[in-house]
């Protein structure tokens, strides 16, 4: 179930790309889009708390681990991944941000006591040469948005570091909050850091500019924000943090389809073989885990 979480949160993370893509065709900011997702996203959270009070119940540790450093965790991915997008291609964007279970597979060792085996280390460096293929050969066709390819690959290892701390907080975090709990300080603190640096930046997010730029936001909210996450922190519950982070990595394979469906950005065989990769790191984290549970039965 863990397992399956997990993947069912790449599955919905996958759609971030192209959904973005579309919102930069509409005028979007790239710096805005984040925000108002997670705005969005924390109405859905607040009505929850209405009907479930103990939501809004954590202790002072939680508020400053998970709101403080978990927002500002959440506030660089949200904006350092926009720019992964638009500089990498989608398909790129979430490939860099999959060399992350690497790191998280070797500093959930020392952190959180998880076992790193052989095969564990492995598969995250399948994931990591296959993410890195699949930069290599993708395109950004369809990107409105002026942004180089320095600064995508940049957006996408800055959002690579921000996604692997959230995996090692979410892993210590929900099992003693819970998923709802994590889920509501990280997206409120990620709005107030953000609510506060990107004006003092000059990047004072602009509301979208149409109904269909809201449409997508909205999109965005319920399954970016909302389902995926609730699906990530209930896997960091039940299974370590580094198979949480390699059963997630299904995400670029997702994004690569519907970027070529969407807008045509090929890959190329290399970036085909890079995905390949990627989708066999998933399978053989899925069968070691399969392995793991049989035996402790």
């Amino acid at each position: 179930m863990g397992y399956a979480c997990a993947l069912g949160a790449g599955l919905i993370w996958g759609t971030t790309g192209p959904l973005s893509t579309l919102l930069y065709a509409q005028g979007a900011a790239i710096t805005g889009i984040g925000f108002w997702r997670l705005a969005m996203g924390i109405i859905g959270l607040i009505a929850y708390g209405l009907v479930r009070r103990d939501l809004f119940r954590v202790d002072g540790r939680g508020w400053l681990l998970v709101g403080v450093g978990g927002g500002a965790l959440v506030a660089l991915f949200e904006v350092a991944y926009q720019y992964a997008i638009s500089g990498a291609g989608v398909a790129g964007a979430a490939a860099l941000l999959y060399t992350a279970p690497v790191l998280v597979a070797i500093l959930a060792v020392p952190l959180l006591g998880e076992r790193l085996t052989p095969l564990r280390l492995l598969l995250a460096l399948a994931v990591m040469v296959g993410a890195g293929l699949t930069v290599g050969g993708g395109s950004t066709a369809g990107v409105s948005v002026a942004t180089t390819r320095g600064a995508g690959v940049i957006g996408g290892a800055l959002a690579a570091l921000s996604y692997a701390g959230t995996t090692l907080l979410a892993r210590y975090a929900a099992p003693r909050y819970g998923p709802a709990r994590v889920l509501f300080l990280e997206v409120l603190g990620g709005i107030v850091w953000l609510g506060v640096l990107l004006p003092l930046t000059g990047h004072a997010p602009l509301a979208p500019a149409t109904p269909s730029a809201w449409i997508f936001i909205a999109v965005l909210a319920a399954g970016t924000v909302l389902a995926a996450n609730v699906l990530f922190f209930n896997a960091a519950t039940r299974i370590d943090a580094a198979p949480t982070a390699v059963a997630a990595t299904i995400e670029p394979v997702v994004a690569a389809t519907l970027a070529f469906a969407l807008f045509g950005q090929r890959l190329t065989t290399l970036g085909t073989v890079g995905l390949i990769a990627v989708v066999g790191g998933v399978a053989g984290g899925y069968l070691e885990e399969a392995r793991g549970l049989r035996s402790e039965r």
